[in-house]
């Protein structure tokens, strides 16, 4: 059987499968619980928090789709497979969705529109993606 993964490759698909590696799993991790460590502080910035909450969330949600065998070419996908790659439901891959979005908006048309409660709900959306992927088994 075909699994949702799979069907994500071929041309001009968001998916490639490419071998797990063991060091680039485990420094993903590394670097997300690092960032997502620092984004609990309270003396930086809303903006600060933000950036190393949506960063650390990226960094895990890649790891569990790197453990999966698969490589994304965009940066968005790897929120989009999180129900079949760590098992996460909607109320945390809506959350990163969005601020996904409100990151390119930031990033590339200089719009920041990010609040106390954008940056609490990224941040536990984080957690739940930093305990599902620190489950896997390498």
């Amino acid at each position: 059987m075909t699994s949702h993964l799979e069907n994500l490759c071929g041309p001009g698909k968001p998916l490639r499968p490419e071998p797990r590696d063991s060091k680039e799993f485990h420094g993903l991790i590394r670097s997300g619980i690092t960032r997502l460590k620092d984004a609990t502080n309270t003396d930086l910035s809303q903006e600060s928090r933000f950036d190393l909450a949506y960063n650390a969330a990226h960094a895990l949600c890649l790891a569990a789709l790197r453990w999966n065998g698969y490589r994304p070419s965009n940066r968005y996908i790897v929120f989009q497979v999180l129900p079949h790659t760590l098992g996460l439901g909607p109320e945390v891959w809506r959350v990163l969705a969005k601020c996904h979005n409100d990151r390119n908006q930031s990033e590339y048309e200089g719009i920041i529109d990010i609040d106390e409660r954008l940056v609490t709900d990224l941040i536990d959306a984080a957690h739940k993606v930093a305990n599902a992927v620190t489950g896997l088994s390498q």
